[in-house]
């Protein structure tokens, strides 16, 4: 069955950096794009970044543009989210999920399945 295992959180202090990594295996296609998410405590999830496995294109959140930067291995089931400048307001639980598609979408409604997530927290 298709499964998305997120590895790479932990704790780090304000300023710092952080790579995420996310490992998918069961896929039933190879059209489809991987997306990172995040939720905070008491707020709702968020896009990120998404990364298509036909060429690679990625798209990002609008905010989350020039510290977040999303890549994938050439065997495109691992994908990388490089997360740096960080800040508090970044401590969350960090998500990947996959969707099935030809499109790179950044609403959590459109993925269809979800790995368990990695917690991220920022603090000195």
């Amino acid at each position: 069955q298709v499964q998305l295992v997120e590895s790479g959180g932990g704790l780090v202090q304000p300023g710092g950096s952080l790579r995420l990594s996310c490992v998918g295996s069961g896929f039933f296609s190879d059209v489809y794009s991987i997306g990172w998410f995040r939720q905070a405590p008491g707020k709702e999830r968020e896009g990120i970044a998404c990364i298509t496995s036909s060429d690679g294109e990625t798209r990002y959140a609008d905010d989350m543009k020039g510290r977040f930067f999303v890549s994938r291995d050439g065997n495109k089931l691992t994908v990388q989210l490089q997360m740096s400048s960080l800040e508090s307001e970044d401590t969350a639980v960090y998500y990947c999920a996959v969707h099935f598609g030809t499109f790179c979408p950044l609403d959590s409604r459109l993925f269809d399945y979800w790995g368990q997530g990695t917690q991220v927290t920022v603090s000195s």
